[in-house]
């Protein structure tokens, strides 16, 4: 959440607290903005980070005014998970990025959000829904950010509505706590590599922790690290093809441990997964504190992108088969296949309940 909207959310227009004045629930939040040349690739598609960004600053913002909304402890809320995120359709420049925001479930501790994004072209009026996206946020104390405050509880339409939005909870829960014993591993680069092997595509990005990247409590937006991330995933998927590439989903993204300002990130890609039209990119980020050099490097962040390669007419394109070397890089691309195969029975049955 940038300083200025951290400033909306504390103060009215006269000037008063607007934190300590409010006492209502806060459930919904919109906002919009026109995509510029800067928020694109060099074919006008906009990067599939800049709306991951916009997807996050909306659910910080709502969960902030909702942890907010009653008297007590001061918060700001943090990105602690995002799931699969579905890129449905581009985004242009010139286009007009609609981003709504619900709270849909509250644990003690938690928020789940449901964020959808709808583009507008202004000259026609045409719109499109372009992703949708599901985050979980828990509030941090502004006087102890090691503090996880308390959440006020939302009012549900239903006892079934509660029910789901509880599974979802404990889904969530069990796969962060899977999903940590996968901190250790590393994929070490090879001289020479071959092409179309991992090594070969394999790329990282180091950034220096700014506090333009910052909350106001200078620990890092989640917004800012999916974006590093996305683009690692996309020099990785563009080494491998040759060709435009663009994001087509983003299974669940895990935030492990916070990054604080002064950090040097060090966000690494590289591809475990192809099919006919598609590529899987696992992507990780450590964390190396420059001056607290005693508590060491750790990992902070992991998950896996989904790419397709596309032609002049935006039209798909196959994907060169990924060459493997050994039983690990096997092993890996096997667990992508059948994540491959599980998202793609998920989409055929969403697609025949719709019909």
């Amino acid at each position: 959440m940038s300083c200025h909207l951290v400033k909306m959310l504390m103060f009215n227009g006269r000037g008063r607290s607007f934190l300590k004045a409010k006492t209502c629930f806060v459930r919904n939040y919109n906002r919009f903005r026109i995509m510029r040349p800067d928020d694109a690739n060099i074919v006008g598609n906009v990067h599939g980070g800049t709306i991951l960004k916009m997807i996050e600053e909306a659910g910080g913002i709502i969960t902030t005014r909702h942890c907010n909304s009653r008297q007590g402890e001061r918060c700001v809320a943090a990105l602690a998970r995002v799931e699969r995120t579905d890129f449905l359709h581009p985004m242009f420049i010139g286009e007009v990025a609609h981003v709504s925001a619900e709270i849909t479930y509250t644990s003690k501790r938690s928020v789940e959000v449901q964020v959808n994004v709808l583009a507008e072209n202004i000259l026609t009026g045409a719109k499109k829904v372009t992703n949708k996206a599901t985050l979980w946020y828990v509030p941090f104390s502004l006087q102890n950010t090691d503090k996880i405050t308390e959440v006020p509880p939302i009012e549900y339409s239903s006892p079934e509505q509660e029910e789901e939005g509880r599974k979802r909870y404990e889904a969530q829960k069990l796969d962060r706590l899977e999903t940590k014993g996968r901190n250790g591993e590393v994929v070490m680069p090879v001289p020479t590599p071959e092409a179309y092997t991992v090594e070969f595509s394999q790329s990282s990005l180091i950034h220096l922790v700014g506090p333009s990247d910052c909350t106001l409590l200078s620990y890092v937006h989640g917004g800012v690290t999916m974006k590093l991330m996305d683009e690692v995933a996309g020099i990785v998927a563009a080494r491998h093809c040759k060709t435009n590439i663009v994001t087509a989903s983003v299974d669940a993204i895990n935030f492990h441990r916070k990054i604080k300002i002064g950090c040097v990130v060090s966000v690494s890609g590289w591809m475990t997964f192809t099919s006919n039209k598609s590529m899987e990119i696992e992507v990780i980020v450590d964390a190396d504190p420059l001056v607290e050099t005693d508590k060491g490097k750790y990992r902070a962040v992991t998950a896996f992108f989904t790419y397709i390669s596309l032609d002049k007419e935006n039209k798909p394109l196959p994907v060169p088969p990924l060459k493997l070397e050994n039983e690990e890089q096997q092993k890996r691309f096997e667990e992508g296949k059948a994540r491959y195969l599980q998202n793609k029975a998920k989409r055929l049955s969403e697609k025949e309940r719709q019909q």
